[in-house]
């Protein structure tokens, strides 16, 4: 139900200073009172101190501080109270069961902002980036969730909609007016229109690749033949001793993966087993699991010592790589200067010399376009929105196909009217319930 009293403890578990606890609802007002102690809803948004006692025992649980929020200007758009008690697993737990007792129900996870999306406070791209920013671990992460949470998206998409709508209007008056001599709308302004939808459309779309990168972290193999110093150069980057590194060749026999940030930008970073024929069964899987990593990966950081002349076979490995590569030339510190004819920055994992400037090579190459920019534009960052963009792409280019077979505009229009429903998905304009299931699944509960 979307107005019944629901309660969560919105900060993580654990031994902490405080701990938060969140009341939303018609009657959310009326149950605080029933927990706290002298409980007054006004002044609304002003700290007050109180007491925590359980409605039915009078049991004391804590000595706590609460804020009222009065609706609409609330986070959920209802009237909320916010309980800041001590942290730990007991107090808020105890809380939140006295709260139950008071007659609220435990929210389910991210019902708190469903709500808020239900009740206007914020569209399904706003949500989305809720939670996004609290996934964040990079800071191109946080800026991209900010900018949507800011309706940077929204507002992109909220244009194209319009463009279409305009589009349709269109279209309505060449019907309304077919006595016209070529209609009232020029057809030229029709085509140029709907040309203009079909490249804004693309356009968007392409953001797709990077912004799902952005938000998943892109997957960075470092692969290379065995005792290259593919293992100590991982620890390096991950900046502590994650892979276990020794001079006896085959040593890694598993890929093990960590989150870096390179640039302000989130990788996954995988160490791999060194690429070699090789007899040891437990071995040869660990190879078979590298080129599985290397298949998926966006960038392949391949290492070859400094000094060393690369073999036949691996120049034969990078050709396959087509262009997912950065060169790396480890174990610069004991390696002699380097020569004209060697490629590759050189690194030491020892010294940290060239580190810098691969983490910056990194970011260059995975995020080619948004490395570039001071300001991130808006971006695709889920699939959701790419599989709904390129339905409005599809819609709008079959009302221009139907235009050209000679369709009435009242059928072809039907395409436009689509185009517009994909748009309306992305945003929340249609809240069906599978749509929001999906979205707030991840959400923890207090959010």
């Amino acid at each position: 139900m979307l107005s019944d009293v629901i309660a969560a403890v919105a900060t993580p578990a654990g031994r902490s200073a405080i701990a938060v606890v969140r009341v939303s609802g018609d009657g959310a007002h009326t149950v605080a009172s029933r927990v706290l102690e002298s409980f007054r809803p006004e002044p609304e948004r002003r700290a007050a101190r109180s007491r925590v006692v359980h409605p039915a025992t009078g049991e004391v649980i804590d000595e706590a501080v609460y804020i009222t929020l009065h609706a609409p200007r609330s986070y959920t758009g209802q009237d909320m109270v916010e309980i800041s008690t001590h942290g730990g697993v007991l107090v808020p737990a105890e809380t939140l069961a006295a709260l139950v007792a008071a007659g609220a129900r435990v929210a389910t996870p991210g019902e708190f902002t469903r709500r808020a999306v239900l009740n206007g406070k914020m569209d399904l791209l706003q949500a989305e980036a809720v939670g996004d920013l609290i996934d964040a671990t990079a800071p191109a992460q946080r800026r991209t969730a900010l900018s949507q949470l800011d309706r940077g998206l929204s507002l992109r998409i909220t244009k194209l909609r319009s463009q279409v709508l305009d589009l349709e209007a269109l279209v309505s008056y060449e019907i309304d007016f077919p006595e016209e001599d070529s209609g009232p709308v020029a057809p030229e302004r029709i085509d140029g229109a709907v040309e203009e939808l079909c490249e804004a459309f693309r356009d968007l779309s392409r953001t797709a690749a990077e912004g799902e990168r952005l938000r998943e972290g892109a997957l960075a193999v470092i692969a290379g033949w065995p005792n290259a110093g593919k293992s100590s150069l991982f620890n390096a980057l991950v900046g502590h001793e994650r892979a276990i590194v020794t001079e006896v060749p085959g040593t890694t026999r598993d890929a093990i993966e960590a989150p870096v940030t390179c640039g302000g930008f989130p990788f996954r970073l995988v160490d791999t087993a060194g690429l070699r024929a090789t007899e040891d069964r437990v071995e040869r899987l660990g190879v078979e699991v590298s080129h599985r990593y290397l298949d998926a990966a966006d960038v392949v950081i391949f290492c070859g010592e400094c000094g060393r002349r690369l073999e036949p076979a691996e120049q034969e490995f990078l050709e396959k790589l087509n262009g997912r590569v950065v060169m790396v030339r480890t174990k610069a510190d004991i390696s002699p200067p380097p020569c004209a004819s060697e490629s590759g920055i050189r690194v030491s994992a020892i010294s940290g010399e060239g580190l810098p400037e691969l983490r910056t090579e990194l970011a260059r190459f995975a995020f080619a376009t948004l490395s570039g920019q001071a300001d991130l534009e808006p971006l695709v960052t889920r699939e959701r929105h790419r599989a709904a963009l390129q339905v409005a792409l599809e819609e709008t280019e079959a009302f221009r196909d139907s235009r050209i077979a000679g369709l009435e505009g009242a059928v072809a229009a039907i395409h436009l009217q689509a185009a517009v429903r994909a748009l309306e998905d992305i945003i929340g304009v249609v809240t069906a319930d599978d749509i929001l299931d999906r979205v707030f699944a991840s959400f923890c509960v207090g959010k």
